[in-house]
């Protein structure tokens, strides 16, 4: 077969180059290929560009008022950051004294954990004897002396913030036992980091503690906390956040009041009782359960802090807005979310790692099946 085909000389002119190609040699090539349908390619670009164009859709959701959430900075300069931060807290009057509370607890705490661990077997010698559970050692003495101390140190939150436990336990059975709307809306201005009452996202966005007392009769009454000021900050985002489930509001009242409790158990035990006679139990017992209700309150309350900041965002300072121009410029994305992460990968994470877990369940017996066969067998 004869075919002609252009060919670029040196000099720039097109020539004309036949060449002679037999039918055979056109068959293996013909062969050799794959065959492609034609709208194939395009099929895959359109899909390309509709993967890129979610991808930027999430990684660019934009809010009607053009909020954006502070970008993730590096590692380095986050510890910066909170270095600064915690100077500039630690030169304030309350700062300084939680500062000096909390290397208290670490310190003493450390201490009675190193005792129990036995750390220093030189503090086990009575009378020419070795015996660390002697109530004499000195290891037993110094063991009392901690407790009594952090005993002191857990008394003045458990104690100290009873009034306030104790005030919002009061409002709360009078939601609970009278169905007193006001009662609740008072907790809602105590808590209004993190719980919003029923009706509240039907809010204006423009509505913040400055003009909530000119805004008077255009709003629900009831979707307000009280008194007025203690309503949330207009959200920068101009979304508001869904209301709390009121359970929420009575985990975490109860398990602050529990704790108050457990601390008076606690130092009943430790101030009522010598060393010779409290049981060795009631300590550790004591202290675990105290600790364990305040944690368990604490973390409640800053998971629905944060997931209030999600939704409703947070204040944007010049350092944010100053990166997030730059980083615009340079063409460096970020996902338009608290996190500055991308939501569909971390969905794909989370599934990936539940499926490996249940995978690995559910592998393990077949494996251990298996090898009765071949014990069997053999």
């Amino acid at each position: 077969m004869v075919s002609e085909s252009p060919r670029v000389s040196k000099d720039g002119d097109v020539e004309r180059m036949t060449t002679i190609s037999t039918a055979t040699e056109q068959n293996e090539t013909l062969s050799q290929r794959a065959v492609i349908p034609p709208n194939q390619p395009q099929e895959g670009v359109g899909a390309a560009l509709a993967s890129n164009a979610a991808a930027l859709d999430v990684r660019q959701h934009e809010y009607a008022n053009g909020y954006h959430f502070p970008p993730k900075y590096p590692i380095k300069e986050q510890i910066r950051m909170g270095l600064v931060s915690f100077w500039d807290f630690y030169n304030t009057g309350f700062g300084f004294f939680l500062t000096i509370y909390s290397l208290n607890v670490v310190a003493w705490g450390g201490m009675l954990f190193l005792l129990l661990c036995n750390a220093a077997p030189e503090m086990c010698w009575v009378n020419g004897t070795y015996d660390c559970n002697h109530i004499d050692s000195p290891r037993r003495i110094w063991i009392e002396t901690d407790s009594q101390i952090l005993n002191a140190l857990f008394c003045v939150t458990g104690f100290g913030l009873a009034p306030w436990r104790f005030r919002d336990w009061y409002f709360l059975l009078r939601y609970r036992l009278r169905n007193d709307q006001d009662a609740l809306r008072r907790l809602a201005g105590v808590h209004r980091g993190w719980f919003r009452l029923a009706g509240s996202d039907q809010l204006s966005v423009n509505l913040g503690p400055k003009n909530v007392e000119e805004a008077v009769g255009s709003y629900n009454s009831e979707s307000v906390p009280l008194p007025l000021e203690t309503i949330s900050d207009a959200p920068p985002t101009g979304v508001r956040a869904p209301p709390t489930k009121l359970w929420k509001m009575d985990f975490i009242i109860y398990f602050n009041v529990a704790n108050t409790f457990l601390q008076c158990v606690l130092s009943g035990f430790m101030w009522a009782l010598n060393r010779y006679d409290r049981p060795s139990w009631s300590t550790g017992l004591f202290v675990c359960l105290a600790c364990i209700a305040s944690a368990i309150a604490g973390i409640m309350m800053g998971v629905e802090g944060k997931h209030v900041k999600a939704i409703e965002g947070v204040p944007l300072n010049k350092r944010d807005m100053e990166r997030l121009a730059r980083d615009k410029e340079l063409g460096i994305p970020h996902y338009n979310n608290i996190k500055d992460k991308d939501p569909e990968a971390e969905k794909e994470k989370q599934r990936r790692k539940k499926e490996k877990k249940w995978f690995g369940r559910s592998e393990k017996p077949s494996l251990g099946t298996e090898n009765e066969r071949q014990a069997f067998c053999s």
